[in-house]
């Protein structure tokens, strides 16, 4: 599949897709004419990525752990399931934290004198 099509399959723009081979996350192989053509699998490797960007992970951990994610699911191997869920955790903590901030903060504008 060549990077046009891919990028229509996934919805993904090509730049964004070239982005992703330079940080390792995606592999292409040239084909004489210097066109990058993906296996077959690729737009499941996209969806992973996207999925895990979403999650508000940085391209370097989601290059570390991507090949430890298989499949349309995805099937997680343990390894990374503990890092995703030690992950989750500090986003509830950092989620509590904000709250709270919020909280104070309404609790400042409501006792405001000045409208």
């Amino acid at each position: 599949m060549k990077i046009g099509e891919l990028a229509r399959e996934t919805g993904v723009s090509v730049r964004l897709l070239r982005y992703y081979e330079e940080q390792g996350l995606l592999t292409s192989h040239r084909s004489p004419s210097g066109h990058r053509h993906y296996t077959t699998e690729a737009p499941t490797v996209v969806g992973h990525i996207r999925a895990l960007l979403a999650a508000g992970l940085p391209t370097r951990t989601i290059r570390d752990i991507l090949p430890c994610i298989e499949g349309p699911g995805p099937d997680i191997h343990p390894c990374v399931r503990d890092y995703l869920q030690t992950h989750l955790r500090d986003l509830d903590t950092q989620i509590i934290a904000l709250q709270r901030s919020r909280n104070s903060l309404a609790t400042i504008l409501k006792s405001s004198s000045v409208p």
